[in-house]
């Protein structure tokens, strides 16, 4: 698996979704963040989007869940059209049980963590997962300056993971851009979340291309 770029549709309009999607048919996904005014101090779009943006968009979608009691809700993201599901591991009750459902559903699971979350408590989950996401700010809000402190954290995941085998990918989401994405590479990561970066550009289209050059040309030494 090789570099893939994940807008987050967070930065689109959300009033032409559809056309957006258009705007950037070289993504690999797009990256849809649900956020329920609860565990994010933000509130976002919900599963009814994801369904009609499932049904639409060429891409398969990655819904990226900021919420509390995902245990309850995030099947419900697989049943809308979802091609991958994250849910925070710090709002989870039962994670693995949580990561076992959204595969026999057909999607693959994701745990993200916060920032200031550790990734080694949960060193022997990695086995239930199709990818782990290191949130690189805190969740909530988008165009905010990506966190250095994180790469550390990105290293010590990578390391983790190839270590417990498999084909888990890493992914990155806050502040990924030109400037940031070479750094995130370097340290591991393979999947890359860009908002602003992309829907801020001229030609969004080209700076998905962009962005994957440079990360596929650091992972490359």
């Amino acid at each position: 698996m090789g570099i893939q770029i994940a807008p987050s549709m967070l930065s689109s309009d959300f009033a032409n979704l559809e056309s957006e999607a258009r705007r950037i048919s070289g993504a690999d996904w797009l990256h849809v963040d649900v956020m329920d005014g609860h565990f994010v101090p933000n509130l976002t779009l919900g599963a009814p989007v994801v369904e009609a943006l499932a049904k639409v968009a060429e891409q398969p979608i990655d819904a990226h869940l900021m919420i509390d009691d995902p245990d309850r809700w995030a099947p419900e993201y697989v049943e809308a059209g979802a091609g991958s599901v994250t849910f925070h591991v710090e709002a989870a009750r039962a994670p693995v049980r949580l990561a076992r459902e959204i595969r026999a559903k057909g999607a693959r699971a994701s745990m993200a963590l916060r920032p200031a979350t550790p990734i080694e408590p949960y060193e022997d989950l990695l086995a239930e997962l199709d990818m782990v996401l290191i949130m690189t700010v805190e969740p909530g809000f988008g165009g905010q300056k990506f966190l250095d402190v994180c790469l550390p954290k990105i290293r010590r995941t990578r390391a983790l993971l190839d270590k417990a085998g498999g084909d888990v990918w890493l992914q990155v989401d806050g502040g990924v851009s030109v400037e940031t994405i070479e750094r995130c590479a370097d340290a591991g990561a393979d999947v890359f979340v860009a908002g602003s970066a992309v829907f801020g550009a001229d030609a969004p289209d080209a700076m998905v291309s962009t962005l994957r050059d440079l990360a596929t040309a650091r992972c490359a030494h």
